[in-house]
């Protein structure tokens, strides 16, 4: 496993489970007790954890600062990703005018899309690739290329953005807190974000989101809460409950 995946790993398992210790995941990475200490020190360095006695306990709230890359977040949760694509792309239907996010949550949705009766304007050139190969009809916004999100960004690909007015959308978040709203970690990404959500009816922006992003600050808002549908794949407790609109993917609900 490469460095970055492994540090990918032990902040995920961190903020999942609100703390780790350094024999656990010695235990769940099959790495040496040094090498998970060096990681462990490294993350606390980039102010992505705190580091303890014996092991790491999570921020607790503080902002993340720190954007993995695309590589990385396609290791991460890759099986509720999965599930929340593909209830998300079910939502899809014939003459609808869809906005599809950049962002690897919002990736799972494509394997699972077949309407050919749509329209797709996206902003990820990886996303507008594998539509394409699928047949759909889809519009590629231009703009500024960001190489480690592989996102259209900029003043151009917003006013790109403003000339449409969507039906449906679907965004990733790299964090959804009760104070901050959804975030994400570069503001020229929140730009295009919040255009796009600007140009959607509210209750059809959808936010897909796997459970580890609640509880999360990045430092940019890019939306409130109100108006937007969270689609994830566990329920993020009665505190959230009861301001977001939430859908978990195989609630019966």
């Amino acid at each position: 496993m490469l460095t970055e995946e492994r540090r990918a790993f032990i902040l995920h398992e961190v903020n999942d489970k609100g703390s780790a210790t350094v024999q656990e995941l010695v235990a769940e990475l099959s790495a040496s007790e040094s090498t998970v200490r060096r990681d462990i020190n490294a993350l606390a360095r980039d102010g992505m954890l705190v580091r303890v006695f014996g092991g790491a306990v999570a921020m607790d709230g503080a902002v993340q600062q720190t954007e993995l890359s695309v590589i990385v977040k396609e290791s991460i949760n890759v099986e509720e990703k999965r599930k929340i694509g593909k209830y998300a792309a079910e939502l899809v239907v014939p003459g609808d005018y869809v906005y599809i996010d950049s962002g690897t949550t919002v990736g799972c949705m494509i394997p699972f899309l077949h309407e050919k009766q749509a329209t797709y304007v996206t902003n990820a050139v990886s996303h507008a690739k594998d539509m394409v190969r699928k047949g759909l009809h889809v519009l590629l916004i231009g703009g500024e290329l960001k190489e480690n999100t592989e996102a259209i960004v900029g003043a151009d690909a917003i006013l790109h953005i403003q000339k449409y007015h969507f039906n449906k959308a679907f965004f990733g978040t790299n964090g959804i807190s009760l104070t901050s709203g959804f975030t994400t970690p570069d503001i020229r990404e929140a730009m295009i974000k919040r255009a796009a959500v600007q140009n959607t009816r509210a209750g059809a922006r959808y936010i897909l989101a796997d459970h580890s992003k609640f509880g999360q600050t990045s430092p940019v808002t890019f939306a409130g809460l109100q108006g937007s549908v969270v689609i994830t794949d566990a329920s993020p407790g009665e505190i959230y409950l009861r301001s977001v609109d939430v859908q978990v993917v195989g609630s019966k609900e």
